[in-house]
Order: structure tokens, then sequence, then C-alpha cells
């Protein structure tokens, strides 16, 4: 397979990736490196032929980003209608993993409870748990930095 970059290893699945799913396909077999190298190769071939062929399905419809569709389209096109069904589950599995993430990132924001009310609980639970009097907690760096002041004194802690 010839390269543009003269560089295949940048344009290939990594060893360990494929290693694990050979290992978790065919747990009691052995397996050549070789076909291992193969398998490497075959799934970096196939990558390339449906990449290539939703980028020219994007192109027709005008479109500068591939889509899911486009992949789709590309499997169709190829002969491979037989995965597009699994496709479409693990899609949208995917959607579904980061939409929680985009939920719970947001999870503060959602709460409706001001900062400095948050704040305010804060330094209760500090007092409850025995903080030195006088100290107190300021927030900085999009709440992800902790500064604490003792009079002249502060430390910074990172959560």
């Amino acid at each position: 397979m010839a390269s543009s970059s003269g560089n295949d290893d940048d344009l290939t699945i990594p060893r360990a990736a494929i290693n694990k799913m050979i290992k978790e396909t065919l747990p009691n077999v052995r397996v050549a490196n070789d076909a291992r190298e193969l398998v490497v190769n075959c799934c970096t071939e196939f990558i390339h032929l449906i990449s290539s062929e939703a980028n020219e399905i994007c192109n027709k419809s005008d479109k500068k980003t591939i889509s899911p569709e486009h992949v789709i389209n590309a499997l169709e096109s190829l002969g491979f209608a037989s995965y597009i069904t699994e496709v479409k589950d693990v899609l949208q599995e995917c959607k579904s993993v980061a939409l929680k993430r985009r939920k719970a990132s947001s999870r503060l924001e959602n709460l409706g409870i001001p900062e400095e009310e948050l704040l305010r609980q804060q330094q209760e639970l500090f007092a409850k748990v025995g903080f030195p009097e006088g100290q107190r907690c300021m927030t900085g760096c999009g709440g992800s930095e902790y500064t604490m002041a003792d009079g002249d004194e502060e430390s910074s802690i990172y959560v």
C-alpha cells in the first residue's frame, strides 16, 4: 500500500488495539506475528476504503465534513450493507455516552443555586470539619483552583 506521506506508521491502527481485539475474539488461539500484521494491514485498508468512499459521497453532496450518514452510505455502496445495523447501534451508543458526559459536566450550572450560596455552604462545611478560624476559600480558574488565604499567607489546591 503506497503512502502519500511516506510514513505508514501514521496511517495504521495501533497494534495494541489489534492485539487486544484478537485476544478478545480468539482467547484460546495463538496468532502468529505475520497474521497479526496482516490483520493490521487489512483493517487499515478497510478504513481507507470506507473513508475515501465517504469523502467522495461528502463532496458530491457539497459538504465539507464527513458525517455518519456519509460513512453509512459508503458502506452500502461498497457492498458492506450487512454492517449498517451494527454501525447504527454503535453510533447511537456513542451519541448516548457523549450526551451523558455533557449532562455531567453541566450539573453544577443546572443546580440553580447561585455561586455565592454554594460558596457559603462550602464555608459552613469547612467550619464543621475544623478549618482554622479566619481561613477562607476563594474560587478561581473556572472553579478548579482553590486558594486558601490566612492573613498574608496563601496556598493553592487544585481539584
